[in-house]
């Protein structure tokens, strides 16, 4: 039996029509609404997320069939309706970079992120250097909160398994050993000794009340 014109349609020709136009600024506005809903984030962070829509959007139209040319002047296209979007989000406050930042840096500091863990998580969230300045904890005792509850979680010093059964010569090799893991984690040497030096009920004590954001 013939086959008609249309049944002889290549499948190059149609997965070209299974791929939608390139997302405009209303569709970039809602995927920017919906990434939000699941988290809060900087504008940068926003605008890296609009940009690897569209650079996804640029693969699948390309693979499909779709000249070259033409998908890239429609992504370049599609970039330019970035930036508005991201300035109306700015505008009503859904995008706040200080907010964000200073919501960011408490929560990681009582989970037991040091500073410059904060600092650097911030930083590559696009927060400007201004803003992180101003977001980090500045008080000693924050640090000392958040190096307390590094180390409950890590089982060091103060909550270390079967602390008080090692000798004197294994207590300092430990100790040594978990100046190293807290320096890797961000924490200076003075505070994260104080920590190693605190018995349990002075550890937990000093945790409620970091837990409690009294620091």
């Amino acid at each position: 039996m013939a086959t008609s014109a249309e049944g002889r349609r290549s499948p190059r020709t149609s997965r070209t029509k299974e791929v939608p136009p390139a997302p405009t600024q209303a569709v970039l506005h809602e995927a920017a609404l919906a990434y939000l809903a699941r988290s809060a984030a900087t504008a940068a962070g926003v605008k890296k997320t609009l940009e690897r829509r569209v650079a996804n959007w640029a693969q699948r139209a390309v693979r499909s069939g779709r000249d070259v040319e033409t998908v890239e002047n429609e992504a370049s296209r599609a970039r330019e309706a970035i930036a508005p979007v991201v300035a109306r989000l700015r505008e009503v406050g859904l995008v706040n970079d200080a907010a964000f930042a200073n919501a960011r840096a408490r929560s990681l500091s009582r989970s037991g992120r040091s500073r410059r863990a904060i600092e650097a998580h911030l930083t590559a969230k696009g927060a400007s250097e201004e803003i992180v300045r101003e977001a980090l904890p500045n008080r000693h005792e924050d640090e000392l909160g958040a190096a307390i509850t590094f180390a409950r979680k890590r089982r060091l010093g103060p909550f270390a398994r079967e602390r008080d059964e090692l000798t004197a010569a294994d207590r300092q090799a430990a100790k040594q050993k978990a100046l190293a893991t807290m320096a890797r984690a961000g924490f200076d040497f003075r505070t994260s000794d104080r920590v190693l030096r605190m018995d349990l009920e002075q550890a937990e004590e000093h945790l409620r009340e970091h837990r409690r954001g009294e620091f």
